[in-house]
């Protein structure tokens, strides 16, 4: 019997199909990430860019207050805390229908990010920068998404040795997924990690073999949104990389993506458009 890839996740009681793949939005409550774009300097800021990024056909918002890019500084877990929390709860408050998410790899900032109406843990490290992560989520009985990293933000760029890459990212990531379905954590994404411990060339390669990581039986979360494997490759700057961005998400939906982590709402949901007409059958199209 063929394997079947998991569909849909519960968040707090409502069922979100995943047959169509759904977009998430970036919404970065810090003063460093990489592209300007994605940063809000404020609470009312970042509640008008989420009222815009809904608009524009997200499903997910996805709120961080610490940023990822290599090199980026240290932040305490009180301070990241104080930063996405007021935003979290502005936005349930102007939107309640809203599904938020957390960018975090901090157990006590994803159950106060939680408490404040989150529905949904992104965690970049996969478990791996916080013992206490999975018991957390676990507990929380929130969504979960496991992304594949090595090392720190701050240390990632030194690990990019691999013996094979799709295997081993795949054997790190399965090593992870028996910890969390060993308490008892139904619902889980899988996001391969573009750019977290590979260089452009591996993450060519990884957007290439996409639907290897089918032999999870879960969703995928595809973030190649502005990333330095775009505009290094094409010698321009995250602020021009659009164009390069919506072609890689268009291959990673073909290739099986079931979440798009994005910068720009628009462009991807109007990706997801297309993508969906080329499998259905043209007869039927108006």
């Amino acid at each position: 019997m063929s394997k079947v890839t998991k569909k849909t996740l519960n968040l707090r009681g409502k069922v979100l199909d995943l047959t169509i793949p759904r977009v998430m939005g970036i919404l970065n409550i810090t003063p460093d990430s990489f592209f300007s774009g994605s940063r809000s300097a404020s609470v009312e800021a970042a509640v008008e860019r989420a009222g815009q990024m809904l608009n524009d056909g997200a499903t997910f918002l996805d709120i961080g207050g610490y940023s990822t890019r290599p090199g980026a500084a240290t932040l305490s877990p009180a301070e990241e805390a104080a930063r996405v929390l007021p935003v979290i709860e502005a936005i349930n408050k102007t939107f309640p229908e809203a599904l938020v998410s957390v960018d975090t790899f901090r157990a006590e900032v994803a159950r106060q990010a939680v408490g404040a109406g989150a529905v949904l843990v992104n965690d970049v490290a996969g478990g791996t920068l916080d013992p206490e992560m999975f018991e957390t989520v676990a507990a929380l009985g929130v969504p979960y998404v496991l992304m594949h990293m090595r090392g720190t933000p701050q240390t990632m760029t030194q690990f990019t040795a691999y013996n094979d890459l799709i295997p081993d990212v795949i054997l790190e990531l399965q090593q992870q997924l028996g910890k969390l379905r060993a308490l008892g954590q139904k619902d889980i994404l899988i996001d391969p990690g573009f750019g977290f411990a590979k260089t452009p060339d591996q993450n060519f390669r990884l957007l290439n073999q996409l639907d290897a990581f089918a032999c999870f039986e879960a969703p995928l979360l595809v973030g190649l949104s502005r990333k330095t494997t775009i505009w290094r490759t094409l010698g321009i700057t995250a602020d021009e990389a659009l164009n390069g961005t919506t072609v890689l998400n268009t291959v990673a939906l073909q290739k099986g993506a079931a979440i798009l982590r994005v910068h720009d709402v628009r462009e991807a949901a109007e990706a997801i458009k297309l993508v969906l007409h080329l499998n259905f059958d043209q007869s039927q199209l108006n």
